[in-house]
């Protein structure tokens, strides 16, 4: 007699993402089962791109500058929206951003994990970066190949490249994507074919960075072509937010050995 409504959830979990950008809601809402709810808070990006793509994506093909990504992890903006945000009924803050952790290293994210803490009373908040450092050593993976978005330039993903290794991962490969930098150009089967044309043997595991960058539907089918674990942004990012909120993952079907590996 009665529909659903949204409202019988088990877990609510809170997402930090850019204002225009709607890469990151898209993709949690089509991997979290039914029982978990999501609610976003808009942070400003002085980047934003046409089109509502972040990090010069739209029509401008420009590479995605430095100067606001690190701005972006800084006060006052997502201090402020992590404080509204922790205002409502969700469980844990989860942080849908790939490159400020890149440009302020692994001490600056952990920092800022700490100073949002703080400005959400207490709740537990997660990062992209980090949760992928620690899904790694789950699925026990020591090499990875990066894969960036198509609007992160060398010098971003060099960055990138620095941040696992620096994390005690080698990295034989690290590039941005070759598709276009248009974010709403991106298709499942080019990009799978792009990574699984260039991932070489010497990689365990392949990692897809950028939240905002199409890549979730593609994680199941490229795991059954290359034989090795694939993690992408906001897969990483779900997995550790209901791990943070004490909730189940084995209900995430579909989107990766992640969701069913030891430690789940």
């Amino acid at each position: 007699m009665w529909q659903p409504d949204g409202w019988d959830v088990r877990v609510r979990l809170g997402i930090l993402t850019p204002d225009a950008d709607v890469g990151p809601e898209s993709e949690l809402r089509a991997m979290a089962p039914p029982e978990v709810g999501l609610h976003a808070a808009r942070v400003p990006f002085a980047a934003t791109g046409g089109g509502g793509a972040t990090g010069g994506g739209g029509a401008t093909g420009a590479a995605i500058p430095l100067g606001p990504v690190r701005a972006f992890a800084e006060p006052p903006h997502v201090d402020a929206a992590a404080q509204l945000l922790a205002a409502a009924p969700v469980a844990v803050i989860a942080y849908a951003f790939t490159s400020s952790a890149y440009v302020i290293g692994a001490r600056g994210e952990a920092h800022m994990l700490a100073r949002l803490g703080e400005r959400a009373h207490g709740l537990p908040v997660v990062a992209t970066c980090a949760a992928v450092v620690e899904a790694l050593r789950v699925l026990g993976v020591e090499r990875i190949g990066l894969v960036d978005p198509p609007w992160f330039d060398t010098t971003l993903n060099d960055l990138g490249r620095g941040y696992y290794e620096e994390a005690g991962f080698e990295v034989p490969y690290a590039a941005p994507c070759g598709l276009p930098v248009e974010q709403r150009a991106v298709r499942p089967k080019t990009l799978h074919d792009w990574v699984a044309a260039r991932l070489p043997d010497a990689a365990d595991a392949v990692v897809i960075g950028g939240n905002g960058f199409r890549s979730v539907g593609v994680i199941e089918a490229l795991e059954a072509t290359l034989g090795r674990p694939v993690l992408t942004a906001n897969q990483v990012l779900l997995w550790a937010a209901l791990r943070a909120a004490g909730a189940p993952t084995e209900g995430v079907t579909g989107y990766g050995r992640l969701f069913g590996g030891p430690g789940a």
